[in-house]
């Protein structure tokens, strides 16, 4: 079998071609990705529940808005803590993804981590692909693979994520950012 070169914290960002309505004009962070498969949460789909619902102690922590986002279909009954922790140390409770980018160990206090925390966001479920499954959607030219950015994490309007993780691309990807939502009305 080839090496799986790892595509851990890099973002997936949906083509408009993408048919899967889960994934309609997602962008997912990649949280772990290698031979065994590929684990990412759907960072632009905010639900109505509202953090402090479901995980009480960890809502004055969550950045705006302060709902629980829907990280993919699977596990909608589990939580995903991901934060941004600027700086070389981070502490206790949370685990270093990519860059400033990391996981948040929800069964920490949060006091361990709020002095630390840059910006947060609960995420129920997650996306996953089994070995060989993302390669194969990236061989189908499902997904684009650019770079994450910190501030994609807390982006503050979700409904934009998309367009402005494309828009900021310095190549072709630009001006896919002004494909319309249904082409057939061009």
């Amino acid at each position: 079998m080839t090496e799986v070169s790892s595509l851990t914290g890099r973002l997936l960002v949906a083509t408009p071609s993408l048919a899967d309505p889960n994934f309609d004009r997602a962008v997912v962070l990649l949280l772990d990705h290698d031979e065994q498969g590929s684990l990412g949460v759907v960072l632009n789909r905010p639900t109505p529940v509202v953090v402090g619902d479901i995980l009480l102690p960890w809502a004055a922590l969550a950045g705006d808005p302060g709902v629980v986002f829907q990280g993919g279909p699977v596990g909608l009954d589990s939580a995903l803590g991901v934060a941004v922790i600027p700086g070389d140390e981070g502490p206790l409770g949370w685990r270093r993804v990519h860059g400033a980018i990391g996981l948040v160990d929800l069964e920490a206090p949060p006091e361990l981590l709020a002095s630390a925390l840059g910006s947060l966001r609960i995420f129920a479920g997650y996306s996953g692909w089994g070995p060989g499954q993302l390669e194969d959607e990236l061989g189908e030219g499902a997904w684009y693979v650019v770079e994450s950015e910190p501030g994609d994490i807390s982006f503050p309007d979700p409904a934009r994520l998309w367009r402005a993780v494309l828009r900021r691309q310095r190549s072709e990807l630009a001006m896919v950012a002004t494909y319309p939502d249904d082409p057939s009305l061009n």
